[in-house]
């Protein structure tokens, strides 16, 4: 049975990690840039000899790790969905450097029985040797086997309801390899790698890591709009349907601003990625 008071008192502590330009290379890689290897704006995240680093890959960084699977905790883990992502990006991070983590849960919210609870995990990285912040995030994990603990209810959010057709569409091709090559950023669960375990979970074969989608967004709607990936200062979306390494992604988005634009995703007629939402710094 679900501990609240445990959860909501979870000690994490602070985490360090340091990573050098391959690991910033081999994310980008794993998220799909280089699929054109003459492509000089992917090269620019790929080239340790002038690299930039993807702002997203700072939301893999000093992760918390599988915290939430402790039996202390009371959680039903095989019910458990990352269901949202979001994160602001301030800093830019270095190709290579040594950062620090610290994590705590800011809400832990019940839909009620058989419908779920809502927990939600805040995040900030910075640079260990100037304190400077790279960026904050938020992750949603929808505890579907949970509900009914007499929690404060879950707010009602409002939902993005697209108007009139899309500013701008862009296509993004999912490399069948770009879950086992995503995975060396950190991210072991063998859903995304074993076939056997993703066939028990109900797929028919290993899925993408939804952090990986959430990265490929920060791309291919840059893209979209003919904006420099690079300098994201916002990412947020909800995860509201399975993407497969192989996948062809349709980003639809939608203007909202001279630096911000709303999104979906989709696979074929099927929705994977819903009330997206992101922001430039120029």
């Amino acid at each position: 049975m679900i501990r609240p008071d445990a959860i909501r008192d979870y000690g994490f502590g602070v985490r360090t990690q340091s990573y050098a330009e391959r690991d910033a290379i081999l994310y980008a890689l794993g998220v799909g840039l280089g699929h054109d290897p003459c492509d000089e704006g992917d090269l620019a995240f790929l080239d340790e000899r002038s690299l930039r680093v993807l702002p997203t890959y700072g939301v893999t960084l000093c992760s918390p790790g599988m915290w939430i699977r402790e039996p202390a905790l009371g959680v039903d883990f095989g019910k458990l969905v990352h269901s949202a992502q979001a994160a602001e990006f301030f800093e830019p991070l270095l190709p290579g450097a040594t950062v620090t983590g610290t994590a705590s849960v800011v809400s832990l919210t019940d839909r009620g029985e058989g419908r779920g609870a809502v927990l939600v995990l805040e995040r900030e990285i910075s640079n260990a040797d100037t304190d400077a912040v790279h960026c904050r995030l938020r992750q949603t994990l929808l505890l579907r086997g949970d509900g009914g603990f007499g929690g404060p209810e879950a707010p009602r959010e409002a939902k993005f309801e697209p108007v009139g057709a899309p500013d701008a569409v862009g296509h993004y091709a999912i490399s069948p390899r770009a879950a086992l090559i995503y995975r060396l950023s950190g991210d072991w669960n063998p859903l995304h790698l074993d076939p056997g375990f993703a066939a028990k979970a109900g797929f028919p074969r290993p899925i993408l890591h939804g952090l990986a989608s959430y990265a490929v967004a920060g791309v291919a709607v840059s893209r979209a709009l003919g904006r420099d990936p690079g300098a994201v200062g916002a990412l947020a979306c909800k995860f509201s349907g399975v993407v497969m390494p192989g996948d062809e992604v349709t980003f639809e988005v939608w203007k909202d601003g001279d630096a911000s634009a709303r999104f979906r995703a989709l696979v074929g007629d099927r929705k994977v990625l819903d009330d997206g939402a992101i922001t430039w710094k120029r």
